[in-house]
C-alpha cells in the first residue's frame, strides 16, 4: 500500500519542482531589459528576419557570413527551433574556436606587435582553451601565473611578457582589461572625477607586480620573467602639500589584504639572482603568484562583471557599462539587474560558451536593426534595435573572401583532406593586409575609424581585386554562368546572406543590359555592393 503513495508524493514533489523552476537565461534577460522602459513594447523593433540574423549571428560567432549554399538552407528550413540550433551548431564548431580566440587576443593584447612569444603561438594557446570550453578564471590564472620559463606554459605568458614584464603597465591593463576599472589616473593621485577610484586601489593592484622584471636570461636564452625577493610599493599624491610617502599593500581594489608569508633568511629564493651580469631569480615567496588566486575568483565581482560586460558588448555592440573599462559608481550600469545576473550566471563556472549562447537567443539580440517610428530617438542603451557594428577586420578579411568564393575555391581545391586547419591555412594570408589597413594602434582598444586610405585599400587592393577575377568558380565566374533570373538572387546571397528585393533585382537587370563587357561589369558590380556599408557593417 505504501508505494502507490510514494510514487504519487515522488511525482508531486516533482511537478512543484517544474512548476518553480527558474525560465531560462535568455527569457529572465529579456524580462530585465524590457522592464528598463516603460514603453519597451512600443518601441522596440520586432524580430529580424531569418536572414539578418544568420548574417548577424554567423560574424558574432565565428567570424563570417555563411555561403550562397547555407543560406538557402537556413531560409528554405521552416522547423520552428532552427535558430536554436543554428546557435549550437555554431558555437561548437572549430570556427568558434579560433574566431573567439581572435577575439580574446585583441582584447587582452590589443594588437601589440609580437615581442618575446609568438603570437601564433599564443592564439594556439587560446583556441585550444576556447575550444575545450575551459572556464574563463582557469584561463585567465593560467595567463597570470606564466613567467615564460616553462615551455610548455610559455604561450600563455604573453598577456605579461610582452608587455616587458613592466608593472605600472601590466598594473593598469590588468584593471582595464579583467576588472572593468581604469586606474590610469589614479597612478599620481586619487582619480579627480572618478570618486570611487583611489591611488591606494592602483598600488594595491602593483604591490603584487611591483618587484616583477624581464630578463633575458643565458641559461634558457630567453626573455622570461624575473623577481626580487622583497621590496615595497611606495606612493605620494602629486596633490599632497607633505608629500607623505604611503606604502601599497596587495590588495584588489575592495578586497581583503594579502599577507606577505614569513620566509627563514637565508632562504628567501628557490633561483637566487645571479652574482654578476642578467640572470632570473625566482623567490621563495612570490607576490606575482598571489595575484592570479585571488582575482580570477568567482568571489571578485569586479572580475565576474567585466566579463560578462565584455560578452555582452561582443554581442550588443555596447556594454551594459560603457564605456567597458569605466565601472564605476558615477557610471552604473543601463541595467544593473540585468548585469547582476549575468555575472552571477557566468560566475558559477566561468562557462563563457554558455553565456553567449543564451544571449544569442534572446529576444533582445534578435530584433532588426531598423528602427520603429517610436524607437527611432531611443538611447541606444534601452536596446530597443539592434546596433550596427563595424566589421572587424579579420571579419572584413574573411567575409570577403567567403562572399567572393574564394574561400570555397580553397575548400574544393582540398577535397577530402578539406578540415578547419587546412583550410584556415590556406586563406589566413589574406587576412594580415586588413589587420594593417583597418585595425587600431598597437595597445589602444577597438574601434572603428573610417579613412580614406581604407576606402583606396578596398578600391585598389591587389587582394580583392584577385579574388573578384573570374575563374574557379568563384563568385564572379559563377555569376557570368548563371541563368539572367538566378543572377541577382546568387549575387545578394553570397555577398548580403539575403534574397534581393524585386527592385533590386531590376535595377541589376538594368545595370547588366547596359554594359557590354559582361565580365567587367559583373566585377564592378560584385565590388560596389561589397563595398557598401551594408556589407561593412553587421546588422
Amino acid at each position: 500500500m505504501l508505494l502507490p503513495r510514494t510514487l504519487f508524493l515522488v511525482g508531486f514533489l516533482s511537478l512543484v519542482g517544474t512548476l518553480r523552476a527558474e525560465p531560462p537565461l535568455h527569457q529572465r534577460i529579456d524580462a530585465l531589459v524590457v522592464a528598463g522602459l516603460p514603453n519597451y513594447a512600443e518601441a522596440a523593433a520586432p524580430r529580424c528576419d531569418d536572414a539578418e540574423f544568420l548574417r548577424r549571428v554567423s560574424l558574432d560567432l565565428i567570424g563570417t557570413i555563411p555561403p550562397a549554399g547555407e543560406v538557402r538552407a537556413f531560409l528554405n528550413d521552416a522547423a520552428p527551433e532552427k535558430r536554436t540550433k543554428l546557435v549550437d551548431r555554431l558555437l561548437d564548431s572549430p570556427e568558434h574556436a579560433r574566431h573567439f580566440a581572435t577575439v580574446i587576443d585583441v582584447m587582452l593584447m590589443e594588437r601589440r606587435a609580437t615581442q618575446n612569444v609568438a603570437s601564433a603561438d599564443w592564439r594556439d594557446y587560446l583556441r585550444e582553451s576556447v575550444a575545450a570550453n575551459k572556464p574563463w578564471d582557469a584561463l585567465v590564472r593560467e595567463i597570470l601565473s606564466s613567467d615564460g620559463a616553462d615551455p610548455k606554459t610559455r604561450p600563455s605568458g604573453r598577456f605579461l611578457l610582452d608587455r616587458a614584464g613592466e608593472p605600472h603597465l601590466i598594473t593598469r591593463d590588468i584593471g582595464r582589461l579583467l576588472l572593468g576599472v581604469n586606474l590610469q589616473c589614479a597612478q599620481c593621485h586619487d582619480h579627480p572625477r572618478v570618486e570611487d577610484y583611489k591611488q591606494a586601489h592602483y598600488y594595491g593592484i602593483y604591490a603584487f607586480l611591483g618587484r616583477t622584471g624581464l630578463v633575458t636570461d643565458p641559461t634558457l636564452k630567453l626573455a622570461v620573467l624575473t623577481e626580487k625577493a622583497d621590496g615595497e610599493a611606495t606612493f605620494q599624491s602629486v596633490f599632497d602639500p607633505k608629500k607623505e610617502t604611503m606604502t601599497g599593500q596587495p590588495r584588489l581594489p575592495g578586497g581583503k589584504l594579502v599577507a606577505d608569508a614569513m620566509v627563514e633568511k637565508g632562504k628567501e629564493y628557490v633561483i637566487a639572482p645571479p652574482a654578476k651580469g642578467p640572470g632570473r631569480a625566482v623567490p621563495t615567496y612570490s607576490r606575482r603568484v598571489q595575484l592570479a588566486p585571488v582575482l580570477a575568483t568567482g568571489d571578485n565581482i569586479a572580475f565576474k562583471r567585466n566579463i560578462a560586460n565584455r560578452l555582452w558588448a561582443h554581442l550588443m555592440g555596447r556594454g551594459l557599462v560603457h564605456p567597458l573599462d569605466l565601472d564605476h559608481g558615477d557610471n552604473p550600469p543601463s541595467h544593473p539587474e540585468l548585469l547582476d545576473l549575468l555575472a552571477e550566471e557566468v560566475g558559477h563556472k566561468f562557462d563563457l560558451r554558455s553565456l553567449l549562447r543564451e544571449i544569442a537567443l534572446s529576444e533582445t539580440y534578435q530584433r532588426a536593426s531598423l528602427p520603429t517610428e517610436k524607437g527611432k530617438d531611443v538611447a541606444a542603451d534601452r536596446f530597443v534595435t539592434a546596433k550596427l557594428k563595424p566589421l572587424t577586420p579579420e571579419q572584413l578579411a574573411f567575409a570577403l573572401m567567403q562572399a567572393t568564393g574564394f574561400t570555397d575555391i580553397q575548400r574544393t581545391a582540398l577535397g577530402a583532406k578539406v578540415t578547419e586547419d587546412a583550410l584556415h591555412a590556406r586563406i589566413i594570408t589574406g587576412v594580415g593586409p586588413f589587420v594593417v589597413a583597418f585595425g587600431t594602434e598597437p595597445g589602444t582598444p577597438e574601434s572603428f575609424d573610417a579613412r580614406v586610405e581604407q576606402a583606396l585599400f578596398l578600391a585598389n587592393g591587389p587582394s580583392l581585386k584577385s579574388w573578384l577575377t573570374p575563374g574557379g568558380g568563384n563568385l564572379t565566374d559563377r555569376l557570368l554562368k548563371a541563368a539572367p533570373e538566378a543572377f541577382a538572387e546568387e549575387l545578394y546571397l553570397s555577398v548580403y546572406t539575403r534574397k534581393p528585393t524585386p527592385d533590386e533585382a531590376k535595377l541589376i537587370a538594368n545595370f547588366l543590359a547596359r554594359r557590354e563587357d559582361k565580365p567587367r561589369a559583373v566585377q564592378d558590380l560584385v565590388w560596389a555592393l561589397l563595398a557598401t556599408t551594408e556589407f561593412r557593417f553587421n546588422h
